[in-house]
């Protein structure tokens, strides 16, 4: 495989993970397995949704390579396959809560305009 092939191959990977990233319940799951592993049901009574949606998101991101499952007895046991991503969901998470604190002083300043 060519330089350029590889480059083209990892661009193509990258926006598979992203595309599996882009749901908001995937991304809490990730969040939640952050502590270790967890069953469907571990995670069905930490977001307080229903099991089937859970499950969904689960086999997709199982499915996508994002998690690992192992059975113990009637349980599965859902683990991170590379906690290392955990590093970019963390920058990610930064980033936005700083847009957030600037979109807010902004607010606050045009706000502050309004009613001065």
């Amino acid at each position: 495989m060519t330089k350029k092939e590889t480059r083209r191959l990892i661009y193509t990977m990258h926006a598979q993970v992203c595309s599996v990233l882009s749901n908001a319940k995937r991304l809490e799951i990730i969040d939640l397995l952050r502590s270790g592993e967890k069953t469907a049901g571990d995670l069905t009574r930490e977001m307080e949704i229903p099991k089937p949606n859970v499950s969904q998101q689960l086999t997709i991101l199982r499915e996508k390579g994002v998690l690992l499952s192992r059975r113990e007895g009637q349980h599965i046991y859902y683990r991170l396959s590379f906690p290392k991503m955990l590093k970019a969901y963390d920058l990610l998470r930064q980033v936005l809560i700083e847009r957030l604190r600037e979109q807010g002083n902004v607010a606050a300043r045009i706000g502050g305009k309004i009613h001065a």
